[in-house]
């Protein structure tokens, strides 16, 4: 355990304990602690999983909800707490029904889990709240994998105006999320491929001789 961040443990593999590396690693060149990019309960409320199953996930333990009607219970009650209106107060059924385009009773099935989500009822729900895609429905090692990758980037930017000229000069120019995007592609002939068609929309945009 480091400064209460319990790092993967020797089984953790695949995309999430990727992300993990890599954030710890920008912790490290940036000065913070493993608390302030691995905060359970800030990973919570950004992925909507719950916090143990967080703490589970980091720790490279298998964990998480396979029901898609439960995932959803869940992540739709996060929001309904940590998503609050103006005035601190939660939105009522009938805010969401209306802000989601569904009937109050729709909306009460839902919530009570009287009647299973669609992607059509996700979308609209992750639209009102002001969520990403998938937020109510990634199986939970994605989700939290997602919010780590949202941390990274940040991280990133962060690290490019401190020490890097070259991300900076990325970022000043709006285009670090293409080369972000094609750092992750997992070989070079991935990436020649991103060269190519680059080259190729640049060809089509340069301006004819008159």
């Amino acid at each position: 355990m480091t400064d209460g961040f319990l790092v993967p443990g020797p089984t953790a593999t695949g995309p999430l304990a990727a992300s993990v590396a890599r954030v710890a690693e920008l912790a490290i060149k940036l000065g913070l602690s493993h608390g302030d990019v691995f905060d359970v309960h800030q990973l919570s409320d950004a992925s909507g999983v719950p916090a143990d199953v967080v703490s589970d996930l980091l720790d490279g333990r298998p964990a998480g909800e396979p029901d898609l009607q439960a995932r959803f219970l869940q992540r739709f009650d996060l929001l309904r707490r940590t998503r609050l209106k103006p005035n601190g107060r939660r939105y009522t059924q009938q805010e969401i029904a209306d802000g989601a385009g569904m009937s109050r009773q729709q909306a009460g099935a839902l919530i009570n889990g009287d009647r299973r989500p669609t992607m059509e009822h996700c979308d609209a729900i992750q639209r009102f709240f002001g969520v990403h895609a998938g937020f109510l429905s990634a199986e939970d090692a994605d989700a939290l994998n997602g919010a780590l990758q949202r941390t990274e980037q940040r991280l990133l930017q962060d690290y490019a105006g401190e020490s890097d000229p070259l991300e900076r000069l990325l970022l000043d120019h709006g285009v670090r999320g293409i080369a972000w995007r094609a750092a992750q592609l997992p070989t070079d002939k991935h990436r020649d491929k991103v060269t190519e068609w680059l080259d190729m929309l640049l060809e089509s945009v340069k301006p004819t001789e008159p």
